[in-house]
């Protein structure tokens, strides 16, 4: 019999050719032929995979016994169901078997009133399977605006292969009454494949990858690139979670990862802003870039689900780009608002200086001092070395609720954020500066009270 080492999941139908006597039972194993078709729907808020495997098995009226390995594989063998998909009142799917000392094995028995081909769809579950999704942003050179694109990636080590399969991905969380990865990964007799590494650049396994000559790597890159047309990504709204349908279907083999598009949108309004807050940031200021999920940006047609962005600027009218920076966003409803932290700034700086301190109006009680007022003056100089204007909110923190504030200079918009903060919000030209001082009385202790 040759041997398909290509094919993982096997399949024999055991016909039971009864003789005279049981002494003269004899048993003829067929190997079945591939999958007619099959469709997997990948969870990304856990390890966890259904997949629906349609064949066609020729049955034999009476006892038909259906052998079923899953060894190498992270199936899920308690998960396993078959069920026929025509003829239905003429089969019975009698029962599942799993063979004593015997791993990665199970065998049903059927009971056919019919003879000849019949559809059957064997579902389960299964681990290993898994899907991200990630975005490339480009800024315009004003940085106002951004065009984003969002892709996802499926990765699969889950020890099988699944040719031309419809693939389904959900977004969201879902409730689960087991674990199925860690059933899937027990010890014997239910088995585990070896550990597998899949490469980061166009899905090609990266060692393999790097082996190449150079022509066939250029050769390799232009296979795995993709069509002139992108594959659509259907997307529907289903109770608390969407369902992506990629178009048509994919090779999801074992050890390989591939990527496709999930939306595009050009000129994004973008707000571009710097936070100086030390408490929170430290001693620079942090880029944010916050953008909402919804129709007056081009978006909000289904949620956005978290991954990493990747964002670029457009320079020279965009001839060249430049690299800004990348940051994880969290899963974003529609109508909910993207806003991402692209770590501290070298163009942007704030520098505050005290330049006055002192304390009076001490409060005396037996002896000890429970009160007094604390004056502190600061200069504070913020400055943008870059070729467009910026906008920055400076937060100053108190260690008292109890307060007075005077601000001169050029400080901008003023707002008390809550009980111990203030913010200050200003413009900077390019290669421009802003300067400005408050003065602050802080009362402690008694004197608080007052």
């Amino acid at each position: 019999m040759k041997v398909l080492n290509r094919k993982r999941l096997v399949i024999l139908l055991a016909l039971c050719i009864l003789g005279p006597s049981a002494a003269h039972a004899r048993m003829d194993l067929v190997t079945l032929p591939s999958r007619d078709r099959v469709q997997i729907t990948i969870y990304n808020s856990a390890d966890l995979t259904l997949a629906r495997d349609i064949r066609a098995l020729t049955m034999k009226k009476g006892r038909n016994r259906l052998q079923f390995s899953w060894s190498g594989t992270l199936i899920d063998p308690t998960s396993l169901e078959m069920l026929p998909l025509s003829q239905a009142r003429e089969i019975d799917v009698m029962s599942l078997e799993y063979p004593p000392k015997v791993s990665g094995l199970g065998i049903w028995n059927v009971d056919s009133g019919a003879s000849g081909e019949v559809p059957f769809e064997i579902t389960y579950f299964t681990s290993g399977i898994s899907w991200k999704a990630y975005y490339l942003a480009t800024l315009t050179p004003s940085e106002n605006a951004v065009s984003l694109s969002g892709f996802v990636r499926v990765d699969n080590n889950s020890g099988e292969d699944y040719e031309n399969a419809e693939t389904r991905l959900v977004v969201g969380k879902i409730n689960l009454l087991d674990r199925i990865a860690e059933l899937a990964r027990r010890k014997e007799p239910y088995g585990r494949p070896g550990p597998i590494g899949v490469g980061d650049v166009y899905g090609f396994p990266g060692a393999a990858l790097e082996a190449l000559p150079a022509e066939e790597m250029r050769a390799a890159k232009a296979m795995l690139a993709p069509s002139v047309r992108p594959k659509e990504i259907r997307k529907e709204g289903l109770s608390e979670y969407f369902l992506y349908t990629i178009e048509g279907t994919e090779d999801i083999e074992n050890g390989w990862g591939k990527r496709l598009i999930s939306f595009s949108a050009d000129e994004i309004p973008v707000k571009n802003l710097y936070r100086y807050e030390e408490e929170e940031y430290g001693n620079r200021p942090v880029r944010f870039l916050s953008f909402v999920n919804d129709e007056d940006h081009g978006l909000g047609a289904e949620p956005i689900p978290g991954g990493l962005v990747k964002v670029f600027r457009n320079v020279d009218n965009g001839a060249r780009l430049s690299y800004v920076g990348s940051r994880e966003t969290r899963y974003i409803p529609k109508g909910g608002e993207v806003d991402l932290n692209m770590g501290p700034s070298e163009l942007v700086s704030v520098t505050p200086v005290q330049m006055e301190y002192s304390t009076d109006n001490y409060v005396w009680r037996e002896d000890r001092i429970t009160g007094w007022d604390e004056h502190r003056t600061v200069q504070i100089d913020a400055a943008n070395h870059q070729d467009i204007p910026v906008r920055i909110e400076v937060r100053r923190n108190f260690p008292s609720s109890s307060w007075e504030l005077e601000n001169t200079g050029q400080y901008g918009d003023h707002e008390k954020v809550d009980s111990d903060t203030v913010q200050y919000t200003m413009e900077l030209p390019p290669h421009g500066k802003r300067s400005f001082t408050y003065s602050l009385t802080l009362h402690h202790g008694s004197r608080a009270d007052r």
